[in-house]
């Protein structure tokens, strides 16, 4: 496993992510073979873990939290899994999500997902998205005290740009940043990465497969019922741009590399910058048996043109993942 050093911890540079662990925008996910991914992702050396409570309403964080404790009464130890979770995103009772940053809201949230993680201390807590309606130095305000007793261990944002960042870094010290980031996804590169890469702050990439179009499975006659119905890369007409740049690009993986679209999406991330992490989302063991065809090999700078030529010969009408961006509090 490739590894990198987040808030002086050693960690993997592939990580589990728990969007889909959670089931309200997934479907057919198994609580048991959830937990048991966790515990296959800590086999393939696997110990970075990212979750929110906002998946499922909290169900991500608590199996996780069945999965830590499983891995300590086998004689495992907390330390052995970074915990990654977030705060700042609130369920209405009409099912619209809008961002809170409150202190109040976060000192909340904070005392539910230790509860439902089963453990005293988080190792990243990660402003899920910038409220706009509390400015970044108050919400670095009132992560401090939680640092300083502990029950936070680094501090981390997300979906967030360099202004952010550095109005919250006037305050408090920044681990980590989560941007959207995959082959079909690349709005960071402008200005996002090169300010996280500059100080050397890691980029913990989301949706690293592009919610499966990059798995190798996806063609323009898939349907969907989760989620990704309303995603509009999962929407004629550019469905079809999407599935044929896929298509292409897996030619490419297994022509040069013996590999496949998936490994090549992997690779792709892990090779632009040596302070990124792919969250890998996965809800069943069988999920993670493609992760070590993603690692020891790398994408010389051809490889990386030859990429982005197959990336601008189908995709005529690229869109990112803006659909997700959560709704704002009026009251």
């Amino acid at each position: 496993m490739e590894t990198l050093t987040l808030a002086g911890r050693t960690v993997s540079r592939i990580a589990l992510g728990t969007w889909a662990i959670g089931a309200s925008e997934w479907s057919n996910v198994d609580r048991d073979a959830s937990v048991a991914t966790v515990l296959r992702a800590l086999s393939l050396g696997i110990n970075l873990v990212d979750t929110a409570p906002i998946y499922g309403a909290g169900n991500a964080e608590d199996m996780l939290g069945e999965a830590l404790a499983r891995h300590i009464a086998a004689g495992g130890k907390r330390e052995d899994i970074f915990i990654a979770t977030k705060f700042g995103l609130q369920r209405r009772p009409d099912r619209r999500v809008v961002t809170n940053a409150t202190p109040a809201f976060l000192a909340e949230e904070l005392d539910n997902s230790l509860r439902r993680l089963r453990t005293d201390f988080i190792d990243l807590y990660q402003l899920h998205w910038p409220d706009p309606l509390v400015p970044m130095e108050q919400v670095a305000e009132a992560l401090l005290p939680h640092l300083a007793t502990g029950r936070v261990r680094a501090l981390g944002l997300s979906n967030c740009s360099p202004a952010q960042m550095q109005a919250f870094q006037s305050v408090a010290p920044l681990a980590s940043n989560q941007p959207p980031y995959n082959l079909f996804e690349r709005g960071i590169e402008a200005d996002v990465l090169p300010y996280t890469d500059s100080l050397g702050i890691a980029s913990l990439a989301w949706s690293a497969l592009c919610r499966s179009l990059l798995a190798g499975r996806v063609t323009a006659q898939s349907t969907f019922t989760d989620i990704r119905q309303y995603d509009p890369k999962f929407q004629p007409p550019r469905l079809a741009q999407y599935a044929a740049a896929a298509a292409a690009l897996d030619q490419f993986a297994q022509s040069h590399y013996n590999r496949r679209v998936l490994h090549l999406a992997i690779r792709w991330l892990l090779d632009r910058s040596p302070h990124i992490v792919a969250l890998w989302g996965a809800h069943r063991p069988a999920h993670l048996d493609d992760v070590a065809a993603c690692l020891g090999w790398h994408l010389d700078a051809s490889a990386m043109q030859a990429i982005d030529d197959i990336l601008a010969t189908h995709i005529t009408d690229p869109v990112g993942p803006e659909y997700l961006t959560p709704g704002i509090r009026t009251e």
